[in-house]
């Protein structure tokens, strides 16, 4: 049958559709200006705020580093409640602002006029923040910003980055080891039970370690590969996959940086494939690996970090006993009881922050060294009552129970990395009661300590924080019930405990 619908335009829209999305492109470009000039504007209030707080810096006098920071901390934290973030990120935020003020002036004055983007703006402050010679900076700034018109963010990064090297007065070496001194590891959740392990490394160890991983997990796949292949030789030459194989499976050798496809070694030593040996067939196949490169370059990772002993340790038996390669990952999981019993499959998370998977959940609850029984509000969630065989330290057990992260506005630091505080300070008074005592983070127990900042607690566990400006926030408990209560009323239960597991945990 003749098809008589007409072949799509190979010119592009319909004359109307054309005339509304010239329109549409206009209006986008018009709106992305407007934008630009109110983040400039934000910029520059940011870049105030830190200019009054850097001068109730320099009025404080303090040699101390931890008391020259408290008014930015303090500031940073009454935007954070004003704003609804986390202080820390609003902190930066205020230095990056006071950084382009001071340093890149001409590129917010582009950002104000509708010029650039907020993204060609990061990519100045990435690139252009290591030159430290107030003219080589302007004139590198002049080139940039002619470049920034015309293109995209990213290409205007890689051409910022090359300029920034060509005229950079000081040697590399030098800025090498300045920039090492902020390697580190961090974390970063994702959805499904998931997160991003970074670390901040030198290139050089950097790609070594990538380079590592992946040719040991070619080398496992290889092996596995030829694993099987061995056992299907076996079973096809007997035709008896029980009782040949049982008797004959092979067993397979690889030379250090086998190529995964031939099967040969990077130093041209061949592979070799010892059919003497009897292993069970059962085994030889769960040598199968079905594991990508990149799967098996991840596991390969987390099993190193886990369970290896680095290189160069030095703690001594008084110290660390077993050295550092004893000490084991540690980690808070949080489990309903009914996910526990396998009844269903929600509200297992670590650490009170991050969902997990239930079986990993099962699993690190079995091999628990001890665990804590929670008891909650059906409705509210709120902890009622928490309870051990063994008690000790209840106090510390009931709040861990309650409060799962530091408490301060916005903030979700682990308990690992809390203290706990008490809200009415013990020295003036205040008493060591459950009604009384919180977590928070060492950064925001500092900031209350150090500052006018103030908090006061309800029966309850709810939070009441005050800001030397006047701001009033309240925190209440995070919830602990993720599922409908029984008809009956009764109180479900969760297990919190601290897990050793055997292989492998995150920390």
């Amino acid at each position: 049958m003749t098809d008589l619908l007409a072949p799509p335009s190979p010119m592009g829209p319909s004359p109307d559709d054309g005339d509304r999305l010239r329109a549409l492109v206009a209006e986008i470009r018009a709106i992305t200006a407007d934008v630009a000039r109110l983040q400039a504007t934000l910029i520059r209030r940011r870049a105030e705020v830190m200019q009054i707080a850097l001068a109730e810096v320099a009025r404080a006098g303090s040699r101390a580093s931890r008391e020259r920071e408290m008014p930015i901390r303090s500031a940073a934290l009454e935007i954070a409640v004003a704003t609804k973030s986390h202080d820390l990120t609003v902190q930066r935020e205020l230095d990056d602002a006071y950084t382009l003020t001071e340093k890149f002036s001409s590129t917010v004055d582009a950002l104000e006029s509708g010029r650039i983007t907020l993204r060609h703006v990061q990519a100045v402050l990435e690139t252009g923040g290591v030159i430290d010679d107030d003219e080589t900076r302007r004139g590198w700034e002049e080139v940039v910003l002619s470049r920034a018109e015309r293109d995209s963010p990213a290409r205007v990064r890689a051409f910022a980055r090359e300029l920034a090297e060509s005229v950079q007065p000081e040697g590399m070496t030098a800025r090498h080891a300045r920039a090492a001194r902020a390697r580190g590891v961090s974390v970063r959740d994702l959805a499904d039970g998931m997160a991003e392990l970074s670390v901040i490394l030198p290139a050089t160890v950097a790609y070594g370690v990538r380079d590592r991983l992946r040719r040991q997990a070619a080398v496992i796949r290889a092996s596995s590969r030829a694993m099987a292949e061995a056992v299907d030789e076996a079973v096809a030459r007997d035709g008896d996959t029980d009782e040949r194989a049982a008797r004959e499976a092979p067993r397979a050798s690889f030379a250090d940086g086998a190529d995964p496809a031939t099967g040969s070694a990077t130093g041209g030593t061949t592979t070799a494939v010892d059919r003497s040996t009897p292993v069970d067939a059962d085994a030889s196949r769960t040598f199968s690996d079905e594991r990508t490169l990149a799967q098996i370059g991840a596991d390969l990772c987390a099993d190193l970090l886990l369970t290896a002993a680095p290189t160069i340790d030095p703690t001594t038996e008084a110290t660390c006993p077993g050295g550092l390669g004893a000490i084991r990952a540690q980690i808070q999981i949080t489990v309903p009881v009914l996910t526990l019993l396998g009844h269903t499959d929600a509200g297992a998370a670590v650490a009170g922050r991050s969902p997990i998977d239930p079986e990993s959940a099962r699993h690190l609850a079995a091999h628990a060294p001890g665990w804590d029984r929670v008891l909650c509000d059906p409705v509210t969630g709120t902890v009622l009552e928490v309870d051990r065989y063994s008690p000790s330290a209840a106090q510390r057990r009931y709040l861990a129970a309650r409060d799962q992260h530091c408490r301060a506005p916005g903030c979700r630091a682990p308990l690992t990395r809390c203290q706990l505080d008490h809200n009415h300070e013990a020295q003036h008074g205040g008493a060591t009661t459950l009604t009384n005592l919180c977590h928070l983070c060492v950064r925001h127990h500092t900031l209350k300590i150090e500052t006018a900042w103030s908090v006061t607690q309800e029966s309850d566990g709810t939070l009441h924080f005050r800001s030397p400006l006047g701001q009033r926030v309240t925190e209440t408990p995070p919830p602990r019930i993720m599922f409908l209560p029984d008809s009956d009323g009764a109180g479900e239960g969760h297990t919190t405990g601290t897990s050793t597991p055997p292989d492998a945990a995150p920390f």
